[in-house]
């Protein structure tokens, strides 16, 4: 029997991610993500906020958010641009 999409991710631990980011409320988490020997990176966000005593999450941003989620996006996006120049200069190391 094959497992569903939905099975495989349930019994396959969470990797946490590579990168984190944050800017105020926001917060860009950085993904490391690999298929057919190939790494890609991707990025989610939260705002973060109190309600009350108890701290939530939201991937909803108001007008008062959107600065802060964009220099958490430019931020994420210069890591990861790093983390590919780091790769690339190794693989031209290893190719000597």
């Amino acid at each position: 029997m094959a497992f569903s999409n939905a099975q495989k991710k349930q019994t396959e631990p969470k990797k946490p991610p590579v990168g984190k980011v944050r800017v105020g409320s926001v917060t860009a988490s950085i993904w490391e993500n690999s298929k057919d020997d190939k790494t890609f990176y991707s990025v989610t966000f939260e705002r973060r906020y109190k309600s009350g005593d108890e701290w939530k999450s939201s991937d909803s941003y108001g007008p008062g958010d959107l600065l802060e989620l964009a220099k958490a996006a430019d931020r994420a996006h210069s890591q990861i641009l790093d983390v590919l120049e780091q790769q690339a200069q190794n693989q031209a190391q290893a190719g000597k």
